[in-house]
């Protein structure tokens, strides 16, 4: 199987329980494995044969921004269900999303969740 990779994917997202992050978007990093046969695509190097990563892309920035998740697990859980709806070609995803500036005293650089769902 073959897998397309989004890495690093930066968005600001409503996403969590303190008052305060219900009131302002905070910064999210994601990671995507998107996994699917492009054998096709590899051969004639035609676009229309695998899965558009710029479109996917714009699904995961609108779930994340439209969305105001009071849980990671759900924004990563809801980006995986989008991802997988994009194309029937697609067998599974791994997403993985981090906070990148969590509400916690101690010195930690992220806190995330991944979640893969499949067919």
């Amino acid at each position: 199987m073959s897998v397309i990779e989004i890495r690093d994917l930066r968005v600001s997202a409503i996403v969590g329980v303190l008052p305060e992050e219900r009131v302002r978007y905070q910064p999210l990093a994601f990671d995507i494995d998107i996994e699917r046969d492009f054998t096709d695509a590899a051969r004639t190097d035609d676009l229309a044969l695998t899965t558009n990563y710029a479109e996917v892309i714009k699904k995961v920035e609108e779930v994340s921004h439209d969305g105001r998740f009071l849980l990671l697990e759900t924004l990563a859980h809801r980006v995986g269900e989008v991802v997988l709806a994009f194309d029937g070609f697609i067998t599974s995803t791994t997403v993985a999303v981090r906070k990148l500036k969590p509400p916690v005293d101690e010195d930690v650089t992220s806190v995330g969740v991944r979640v893969t769902l499949r067919r």
